[in-house]
Formats: C-alpha cells, structure tokens, sequence
C-alpha cells in the first residue's frame, strides 16, 4: 500500500551528548526545511514527511530514506532540502551526490553502529549506570530554569531582530558576561540561534516570548516562574503535609496577581469553546461565576446565549482585571463582577447554572462539600452546578497532569489537591444534586456535573 507517491523518513534521534547522532548535526532544522518546501510547493499531498528515530549511520547524518524507492540520503543540510524536493519528488531524478548508493556498505554500517550501541548499552548495564531518560528527568529543572529566567529578564525581546550579548545585557541590566552565557545555553535549547556572534530568536520564541507579538505568552507564563519558588519547598511540604510558605492571594503583590490571572485566561481562553459546547446554553439565563478569575468563561457563555447574564463572584484584587477583559470583549451590559470570598456566606439564588472552574484543587475536601451546599442553594429547581478541573482517575495516579497538579497544590495551599471522579461524585451526592456525571473533554481538565431537582 502506498498511500502517498512519497514517504520520506528523516533522523531525528537524540543521543547522549557527545555521541554521535542526527540531532546534533541539525535533522530538526533539515526537517522543519523540507516540511516547509513540501508545503511551499504544493505537494503536501503527495509527499509525506515523518521524523523517526536512528537510521544506522549516526557518523553521517542527518539521515533520511525516501520511500517507495528506498532512496537513502546521508550528510543532508537545510540548504540541500529545496534541490532534494525540486529533482527527487518533481522530476523523479534523485540528488546522486547526496545519495547513499551502496547498499552493502549501508548495511554494515549500519550493524557495525548497532552493534556498538548494544555493547554500549550491556557495559553501562553491568556497571549500574543511570539510564539517560532517567538521569534527564531528573535534570530537568536545568533548561527550565534557564528558560524561565530569559523570561522573568525578558530577555526574547531583548534580542529582538538579532543582538550581541553586550547589547542584550545593555537592554535588560545584565551583567554582559553572565548574560552571554545564559544566550549561549538557550542557543543550545533552539530557542536562540548565534550566528557570528549575533543571537536571534527561534521562529517559536519570537511567535511566544517577545513582546509585541500576537501570541506573547510571557505575560501568563510568569505564573510559572512564580512557581519555582514554592515548588523548591515540596520536601519540606511533604514532611509537613501542608504548604509551609503558604500566604492567601490576596495578600500577594499585584504582580503575582496579574501574571496569574495572565496565566489562568490564557488557559480557559483555549478552554472555553469546549465547555460552552458541553455545557450547552440553552435554559440559561442567569449564570454564577465561583473565582471567575479574567471571566473568560462568562464572556464566553455570554457571547453563545445574547440572553445570558452572568455575575463573577472573586477577590477584590481580581475584580478590576476581569472588568478590563469583560469590555475589551463587549459584553459589560451582561456580565458583572462582585468582590467576594467564595469559602463563605451566600452565593446567591435563583441562578440556572453555577460553574466552578479551577476552584475545587484550592480547597480541602470539607471547603468543598460546604461550597457545592452553597452552589446547590444557589441555584433554581433544574438548575445545574458545572465544575471544571484535574480530575484524577480512582486510584489518583492518572492522568499524570493531574497527579503532578496535586503536588502544586500540597506547595501552594493549606489543604488543596488534585481529586479523583468518586470524591466529586460523592460530594455533589451528599450536596443534594442528582444525575451526577463526568464529561470528559479533550485536554487536561473535565467536568463534573449536577442538577438540582
């Protein structure tokens, strides 16, 4: 079966750093090239381009082999894409000097590099060496930090349409030296390239680091950053079995909030449309909004149903973030904001849906019982209580999301967590509501639903 007139398969196989291998010499930016010009000259649908894992002749790359002729090429450059796919898949006439035309040499070179990975792989078995998947997990935190840190300094925009370290540092009150570095680490990461002493910015960090840019994401994303402090106490929280740096939001500087707010809308911007559909609009016409945070699901919900009135019930430190998203989106006349603490008092009455999103993980199972009473008298007979979150499957170890979520909680509150679909179930049970379910949605969060009768 040949589904396309060409199948080309390109290396693109990471090893251990100083070992040989595709990656190394660049088979990201040969395949990112060639899935360019494919597309550039109409042939998308004819030539399929997939990225695979070591060809054998890792002394040589980048590697790839075209199918169905079983063409190999070997030592391929970004520059030699646009000749490969003007004479191989429009002429049919292959790139001979970049060919691999001896197939008997192929294939021992090929077996002689297995054989040396599996004589590698039996000595490192032997002496009890860290696997390097495992030894990379556990080093992870290095090219995040550095990737937050070019964050917090700005430093992508700093770079701008190409910059010398001395004039990055110059731009973001750097020490010029430590900031080469730093440049130099995110070069090696393809966030940055460094050509003769110049550093520009990826296509992907200039599309969602830099300031100015459609799709900036750095403003939520220092959300983030602000994690890396409370995560660093996670040994200390698992000894104490609560935060031990814990502070409320709204006692945290206007800073934290803005780039948290930044972070959650962001999120439930992405989300919305999906919930809007599950949830549907129709019988709504008086909407609570429990920590509705930006009040991008209120906008949202409101701009499906002209008839929809919603009221955001969160902190007053929120409330003037939302109102600014709520007339940017041009729904002021139907969607407002009150100042509240949604762990006490009345949320109200009559209401035909109460949606609670991103709020339950802050809570200790008593918080929540006690809100989902409060959402249920809030809300009209018929009515349905709309909750959003992580949801952990019944043994809590899946999805792994959600499981890592649960430790950002343990981190950051006194009694929060990650809960799996029987405690929601349970506590909307024992709350009053009935014809309970879990709607799965695509991506990390679901909902949990439930009508008042």
């Amino acid at each position: 079966m040949e589904p396309f007139r060409f199948h080309v398969f390109v290396c693109d196989q990471q090893k251990p750093e100083g070992a040989p291998c595709c990656a190394a010499r660049g088979s990201g930016q040969v395949l990112e090239a060639l899935r360019r010009e494919v597309n550039a000259r109409g042939l998308e649908d004819e030539v399929q381009v997939t990225a695979c894992g070591s060809l054998g002749l890792c002394e040589h790359g980048p590697n790839l082999v075209v199918y169905p002729e079983g063409v190999w090429y070997s030592g391929v450059t970004p520059a030699d894409v646009p000749e490969i796919v003007r004479s191989h898949f429009e002429e049919d006439t292959p790139v001979e000097r970049l060919a691999r035309t001896d197939p008997a040499a192929v294939r021992a070179e090929i077996l002689h590099n297995r054989e040396k990975m599996f004589a590698a792989r039996r000595a490192r078995e032997a002496a009890g060496v860290l696997p390097d998947d495992l030894n990379e997990r556990i080093r992870a935190f290095q090219e995040s930090r550095v990737v937050l840190t070019a964050l917090e300094l700005d430093l992508f925009t700093a770079v701008g349409d190409g910059a010398g370290a001395a004039e990055v540092a110059a731009s973001v009150h750097t020490d010029p030296r430590s900031t080469e570095m730093l440049l130099n680490a995110l070069a090696s990461l393809r966030l940055i390239v460094k050509h003769e002493g110049v550093f520009h910015n990826s296509p992907a960090a200039a599309r969602y680091f830099t300031a100015g840019s459609r799709d900036n994401a750095r403003p939520a994303l220092l959300h983030t950053a602000h994690l890396w402090q409370r995560w660093s106490t996670l040994t200390d929280s698992v000894r104490a079995g609560t935060a031990v740096a814990h502070d409320e939001i709204a006692g945290r500087g206007p800073d934290w909030t803005e780039a948290f707010i930044a972070a959650m809308h962001r999120n439930a911007s992405e989300r919305a449309p999906l919930v809007v559909r599950a949830v549907g609009t129709e019988n709504v016409r008086r909407m609570l909004d429990v920590g509705g945070g930006s009040g991008a699901y209120s906008i949202a919900f409101a701009q499906a149903n002209p008839a929809l009135r919603a009221d955001i019930l969160d902190l007053a430190t929120v409330e003037p973030i939302a109102r600014r998203h709520i007339q940017d989106a041009g729904v002021a006349d139907r969607v407002d904001v009150r100042a509240g603490d949604l762990r006490s008092g009345r949320l109200g009455e009559g209401y035909d849906l109460v949606f609670v999103s991103a709020i339950c993980h802050m809570l200790d199972p008593a918080e929540n019982l006690d809100l989902l009473r409060r959402c249920h008298e809030a809300l009209a007979p018929g009515g349905r209580v709309v909750i959003q979150d992580f949801i952990l499957e019944a043994d809590k170890t899946a999805p792994r999301f959600a499981a890592l979520f649960a430790l950002n909680m343990l981190v950051g509150t006194r009694g929060g967590a990650s809960y799996s679909e029987p405690e929601y179930a349970g506590w909307l049970g024992e709350a009053g509501f009935r014809e309970i379910r879990h709607a799965r949605l695509p991506g990390i969060t679901g909902l949990m639903i439930g009508s008042r009768t």
